[in-house]
């Protein structure tokens, strides 16, 4: 089989269309193509354009013939490279699986398993079973591959299930509850990444092919299966939910226990290595080996293990706001005549701006068709995000806009530095919105010409519970209002529109990344300090979006199953 690359036509096109230019790249005349599947769709809208790119993945009479003698100006052609999930082999060796794996090109069943079959389901490779920390993407992958290797691995949740979660979050939002710091949008079910746009795209080098799989598994557990064709999938909140409550079914019924409303109290030490973990109910679990995928809000459990010794380092972060502007404008501006058409969707966008002062200001979890969030973890301080439905269909688009800051601004030492430095300003955002988890908002005129907003324009702000007009000023860094005084002048260049008078800010946003990293061993992923312990995911430092924590939760479990 041939994969097919490259090959670009318009948006408007029709399949007859596609069917003559593939017959065209491949100087194959009528009817020696014996069959093609769409791969991979993007859109390309750079130089004042759109096309939709294509990977087609092809069956051919003569496949050397087209090989050699195709057309490089309309498309790149070679043989189809295997993309399966390269370390199912190894594992169904090291853990005695048998393996049933799907070619990458294959349609995902709902029925069918990459890993199908547990030969010795009562056998422990670890005993005894290991504890998995956090039930994000990170946690459950890891989990996920433990209990289908027959581990029944015992994962630990601070917050709730997803469906009761997610009740607590909208009833805070939009119907006055009272803020719970256990049960919010970031702890729970499906972690952070729960209450996001869901992207399911990420730059991460991936020789073992494990984002497929990952895919393949999420449209197995109730996600569209166009987000095996997108070059940019999403997946939305509302699909998200059902997504991660499946997974964690699987992992139940394969014998793992999974525990909600069950913080992970104190981390148990012998002689200096994993012994347990001890709960807040006082309970103890015993565990040998401990997967620590808490995400990147978990600061008590950050301090607890700072306290019990475990080696960690202050990393940068970055701070910012939310920025606002009508979905239609920025459809405009990146699609052109073709705004609005079902193909594309909502548009998307991405910049950054390297400013005078040497600092970087860009854009971070674009929400195309979202809304922008209340996101803190802490009672009494304000913390901003973005999310999107499936659907992409609300009247905004929001983005993080954030500058980058280093541990030298944090104003502190040690690790926890950047904790206190992110605090700080969620508190401050806290006060001038009122007290009372209103954002503090600006719109974009009065932010560049340095005075406060009384009242906001034509551009609506989405977050809930609400906004207080004011002055951003007061709730970000200096050297971070200099930045962005500088570059969204310069980001309108480019991207039209981004300035518009009306567009609004709202502060503050500081959760764009974990703001310390445990370290760990490049090879085996066992902490430096503290053998048993697997630091993993976006918390402690290795991951930065959901493809991204569950591919290193995937990693350490393939670990553990390997042995060290």
């Amino acid at each position: 089989m041939l994969e097919v690359s490259e090959l670009k036509l318009a948006v408007d096109h029709t399949a007859e269309e596609l069917e003559r230019t593939l017959t065209y790249a491949l100087r194959a005349p009528h009817g020696e193509i014996l069959s093609h599947a769409i791969y991979r769709r993007a859109i390309d809208a750079r130089r004042g354009r759109v096309l939709l790119n294509y990977t087609l993945h092809v069956t051919a009479c003569d496949e050397a013939a087209a090989l050699e003698h195709h057309r490089k100006e309309v498309a790149r052609v070679h043989v189809l490279p295997e993309r399966c999930y390269a370390e199912l082999d190894g594992l169904g060796k090291a853990v005695g699986l048998t393996m049933d794996v799907q070619p990458a090109s294959a349609a995902v069943e709902p029925h069918q398993k990459n890993i199908s079959k547990i030969n010795n389901p009562s056998s422990s490779f670890v005993n005894p079973p290991p504890v998995v920390v956090g039930t994000g993407p990170c946690g459950l992958f890891c989990a996920l591959l433990l209990a289908r290797s027959g581990l029944r691995p015992i994962v630990l949740e601070r917050g709730k299930p997803a469906g009761p979660r997610a009740r607590d979050v909208t009833g805070f939002w939009r119907r006055g509850m009272e803020f719970n710091p256990e049960s919010n949008v970031q702890f729970g079910e499906g972690g952070a990444g729960t209450f996001s746009d869901g992207k399911l795209y990420t730059q991460i080098r991936d020789r073992e092919h494990r984002i497929r799989w990952i895919l393949q598994e999420m449209v197995r557990a109730g996600a569209p299966e166009d987000i095996l064709v997108k070059a940019r999938p999403h997946i939305g909140t509302d699909r998200l939910i059902k997504v991660v409550r499946t997974i964690r079914e699987e992992i139940q019924t394969l014998g793992g226990d999974v525990r909600f409303d069950t913080p992970m109290e104190e981390l148990l030490l012998r002689d200096g290595r994993v012994s347990g973990v001890r709960l807040r109910n006082g309970e103890e679990i015993a565990a040998s080996q401990v997967v620590l995928a808490v995400g990147h809000s978990a600061r008590d459990t950050f301090a607890m293990l700072h306290r019990a010794g475990v080696h960690m380092e202050a990393k940068p972060l970055s701070i910012g706001v939310r920025v606002e502007h009508p979905q239609r404008l920025i459809d405009q501006t990146q699609y052109g005549k073709w705004a609005g058409h079902p193909l594309l969707g909502a548009a998307p966008y991405k910049f950054s701006h390297h400013c005078r002062n040497g600092r970087v200001a860009y854009s971070f979890c674009m929400c195309p068709g979202g809304l922008v969030v209340a996101a803190g973890s802490e009672p009494g301080a304000l913390v901003t995000n973005g999310m999107s439905s499936y659907a992409r269909a609300e009247a905004n688009a929001n983005s993080g806009l954030m500058v980058d800051v280093s541990p030298a601004d944090y104003g502190g030492e040690g690790p926890l530095a950047g904790i206190a430095f992110q605090r700080q300003w969620e508190r401050r955002a806290f006060a001038i919105g009122g007290e009372n988890y209103h954002a503090p908002v600006q719109t974009i005129a009065d932010f560049l010409a340095g005075r406060p907003t009384k009242s906001l324009g034509s551009v609506a702000s989405s977050y809930e519970p609400g906004v207080t007009p004011t002055d951003l000023r007061e709730c970000l860094p200096p050297h971070v209002v200099a930045t962005l005084k500088e570059a969204i002048p310069q980001i309108d260049r480019t991207l039209r529109g981004f300035a518009l008078p009306d567009a609004v800010l709202v502060g503050v946003e500081t959760r764009s990344s974990s703001p310390l990293r445990i370290t760990r061993d490049d090879k085996t992923h066992e902490s430096l300090s503290t053998p048993g312990l697997f630091p993993a995911g976006e918390g402690a430092g290795y991951a930065g979006g959901i493809i991204s924590a569950a591919v290193d939760g995937m990693r350490i479990a393939e670990r553990l199953l390997r042995g060290k």
